[in-house]
């Protein structure tokens, strides 16, 4: 509440310092904010699916509060998406093209670049969306009534199907959403690149909540000796990965040297864009891969935490790094309006995730691998599994708690 109180106090503030450009700096400030909750929504999606797919042991005790956040996406999400439908020509300059005189870039993305193909891909978006995260969860909390097999079964069939269907919805939302914001431009590699950043910043947050469940002894009897270690390996592979697919995307975009594709990048090197760029490239990628490298500061909660809270910073950089440019070509801002907005959204999100979390069990209570997430079986005693690093399987020396410090 608030966070909800100060994004208000700071919106008012900034459309009265904002002048006559208030509605153009609402408009883009929402998105910003919008682009990273779906962000978080979308890892947290791609996380329970990915944890079916793999049949994971490790990640059950997280797998709850994942599912949540994912069902963040209908009707929350798809509320604060309202505005953007609001301010749709104001964020889109193909929309006040006239569609006689269109140029060939806009042309050659018919008919999605239309009016109608606007409208039918959010609601083709937040449906997959909303089927995905409400039939996943569902089934979760089906299963702690009933302890059957069923629900296993029909959470993998749904996540073999799904994972298929968010890559594309995620990527036709992203294009629609952010590139569609200078529609001559385009990247066949974009809709990765967010997802790598979508799931990064995930991991992250699921690693701190995991650590304040477990401090107040909510997850402690059902987590293994090295959960905390996993996300943290997770953490620092996405950290590589998405460097490779941001480096990947500049490298072939730049090397191509085609004015359609380059002009993004020549705008993002103007004024003290070029500086925030060196700041992604430095504090989105090297400072976390070095601070990851090893294995046992994985573990400890005094360093990780405000680790996971950079990730953040990084994150929003990045997505201002893609989306402000527009609205402002000659350096960045960072606008009472950017501030206002995030803050309502980060308040608006936390309280529902909250009221979902309070309203279910914490954990699956009937997971067939919870057990072995907590360490006392390990059919196959190997870390991916969820086995001691130690390749022990004694139940006499199982952990009881996390173990991080």
């Amino acid at each position: 509440m608030k966070l909800m109180v100060a994004g208000v106090v700071f919106i008012v503030i900034g459309l009265v310092v904002a002048g006559e450009r208030r509605w153009n700096q609402f408009a883009f400030s929402w998105l910003l904010g919008f682009m990273f909750f779906l962000s978080l929504c979308g890892g947290a999606l791609f996380l329970v699916m990915a944890h079916h797919l793999f049949d994971a042991g490790w990640s059950v005790p997280i797998r709850r509060f994942c599912e949540h956040i994912a069902s963040l996406f209908f009707p929350w999400l798809a509320l604060l998406f309202v505005p953007i439908v609001v301010f749709a020509k104001t964020l889109y300059a193909w929309m006040r093209e006239n569609p006689h005189y269109m140029d060939h870039a806009l042309k050659a993305k018919q008919p999605l670049f239309t009016m109608p193909g606007f409208y039918i891909v959010a609601i083709i978006c937040f449906g997959t969306w909303f089927f995905l995260s409400n039939r996943l969860r569902h089934w979760s909390l089906e299963q702690d009534k009933t302890g059957a097999a069923l629900p296993t079964y029909k959470m993998r069939l749904y996540s073999c199907v799904g994972m298929w269907l968010f890559a594309i919805t995620m990527t036709m939302g992203v294009f629609m959403w952010m590139t569609a914001l200078q529609h001559q431009w385009f990247s066949t590699m974009y809709g990765v690149y967010y997802f790598a950043g979508s799931t990064w910043i995930t991991l992250a947050t699921a690693y701190v909540i995991t650590m304040i469940l477990d401090r107040q002894g909510v997850l402690t009897d059902v987590l293994h000796e090295h959960q905390y270690y996993f996300i943290g390996s997770l953490l620092f592979a996405f950290t590589v990965f998405y460097a490779y697919v941001t480096f990947a995307q500049y490298f072939i975009i730049w090397n191509g040297n085609m004015p359609e594709e380059t002009f993004w990048y020549v705008l993002r090197e103007k004024g003290t864009w070029w500086y925030l760029s060196m700041v992604i490239i430095f504090g989105h990628f090297f400072l976390p891969f070095l601070a990851l490298l090893r294995i046992d500061v994985k573990s400890v909660f005094s360093y990780m935490v405000p680790l996971c809270a950079w990730t953040w910073l990084m994150h929003y950089l990045d997505l201002s790094f893609n989306i402000m440019p527009v609205l402002h070509p000659n350096g960045y801002v960072l606008h009472w309006l950017d501030i206002g907005c995030w803050l309502l959204m980060a308040g608006f999100m936390s309280w529902r995730f909250l009221i979902e979390y309070r309203g279910h069990p914490p954990y699956p209570l009937k997971d067939p691998r919870l057990i072995e997430a907590m360490g006392y079986y390990h059919p196959v005693p190997t870390q991916i599994s969820g086995g001691e690093l130690d390749q022990t399987d004694r139940v006499s020396t199982a952990p009881r708690h996390g173990g991080g410090r």
